[in-house]
């Protein structure tokens, strides 16, 4: 089968905004997240900014059956409960109650990169090492697996079709829209809630640190700490969150006459095996070349058709490798280049969330046609605009029209994914 798919709802748990409403501000305006993070100051990282959402605790409680609130403590699960839901209520389909059926055509892909090290689970382990192994509570378990995002949010909507969640380092929610998208097309689900969610804190992000590749010049200017394509780049922010999209197929979206925000007409993912270039923590530049290429082959579109890239970009030294991709691979380059731009340089690096939460954004880019601008750029990198022309990087938000779109998704592990997504036109 081939069936068309469409993008009918959006949810957002993000460091510079939660809600679609407040994002959509943020992200306009060139809000940044980025803030000074106690917790790393005193632990001595030498990064001590990070990207946190802030959220209403009412707001969970509220959405939430009263069993499921009560002892939910790890965060990343909580974004993913108030951003998937926010998605479902956007797109205006039921909520199943608890004496019905599932909805056996609509199903959850939700990825996490590392649930279990969620900043909870340390106490945990407190009580553990003190011989007190059954008082660490009995919903430990759901808390840390990976799929307890997925658990928690069919609880709230009722799926019956998969239910599943995937984990592909900071590749991690794009690859979530694509599998739920190839699953639309290929007839085995009318629709499909997709998106990730990601831990927060010193469990996870003490990793980093001691890879350095966290950002450490900025610890007084934290708003200024997160800079892709800019000449001094120095490590990404470290942060959290969560994205979420409903998929449906156009059949079911035009049945119901639901709002569009965009159509995917292309997706792929492709793994470089860590050869040639590639790494456990370098992309490969053939396979990043190579999942642009074949998903533009997909889409039946070439490198000038596309008005707006969303980069992996995340301000260290791979975003010069990222733009040498895009130029090999759209074969446009200097003038021609099309627009592109880095949600981190406003939210940090969300991880295994980033790729949803950019994918959020890419959507409303595309549906209300503007490009978000890049902040925190003082000068380009030279190794960037001797590729491309600094007219290409936008420094303040442009209305502009978009009929393609790219949003490519890079993770540990060698992992390189990408979408193209197109306007939705009802005349088609």
């Amino acid at each position: 089968m081939n069936n068309r798919v469409v993008i009918t709802g959006l949810g957002v748990v993000s460091p510079n905004g939660t809600g679609i409403k407040e994002f959509q501000t943020s992200i306009r305006t060139g809000k940044s997240g980025v803030k000074h993070d106690a917790s790393l100051q005193e632990l001595n990282f030498q990064c001590q900014v990070s990207a946190k959402p802030t959220y209403d605790e009412a707001k969970l409680k509220e959405i939430l059956p009263a069993g499921l609130y009560i002892k939910l403590e790890n965060e990343a699960m909580k974004y993913a409960c108030l951003a998937g839901h926010e998605a479902w209520l956007d797109s205006g389909l039921p909520f199943t109650s608890k004496d019905d059926n599932p909805d056996w055509d609509t199903g959850i892909i939700f990825g996490v990169g590392a649930l279990a090290m969620d900043e909870f689970i340390g106490g945990k382990f407190e009580i553990l090492q003190s011989g007190n192994p059954r008082k660490i509570g009995s919903r430990v378990v759901e808390q840390t697996m990976n799929s307890g995002a997925v658990t928690y949010l069919n609880k709230m909507i009722g799926f019956g079709n998969i239910a599943t969640a995937n984990s592909s380092a900071c590749a991690t929610g794009t690859e979530a829209v694509i599998l739920g998208y190839e699953r639309i097309k290929n007839g085995k689900a009318k629709r499909m809630l997709c998106g990730s969610t990601e831990s927060q804190g010193v469990f996870i992000w003490s990793g980093f640190e001691a890879l350095r590749i966290i950002c450490s010049d900025s610890n007084d200017a934290p708003e200024k700490a997160s800079r892709p394509l800019a000449a001094n780049p120095a490590g990404f922010v470290p942060g959290t969150g969560s994205g979420a999209l409903v998929l449906e197929s156009l059949d079911s979206a035009l049945e119901r006459g639901a709002k569009i925000y965009g159509e995917i007409v292309a997706g792929d993912i492709v793994n470089g095996g860590q050869r040639n270039g590639g790494s456990i923590t370098a992309n490969s530049p053939a396979a990043t070349q190579r999942v642009m290429k074949t998903t533009m082959a997909e889409a039946g579109i070439t490198g000038d058709e596309v008005d707006l890239i969303c980069g992996h970009l995340t301000s260290t030294i791979g975003d010069v490798r990222e733009i040498e991709a895009w130029t090999a691979a759209l074969e446009r380059s200097g003038s021609d280049f099309p627009r592109i731009n880095a949600l981190k340089s406003m939210i940090g690096h969300c991880l295994g969330a980033s790729g949803s939460i950019e994918m959020v954004a890419a959507t409303l880019q595309l549906h209300h046609q503007f490009a978000h601008p890049n902040i925190n750029i003082d000068n380009l990198h030279p190794d960037i605009v001797s590729k491309v022309d600094a007219t290409s990087i936008s420094f303040t938000n442009l209305e502009m029209p978009i009929n393609y779109l790219m949003k490519a998704s890079l993770g540990f592990g060698d992992v390189n994914s990408c979408i193209v997504l197109k306007k939705w036109d009802a005349n088609e």
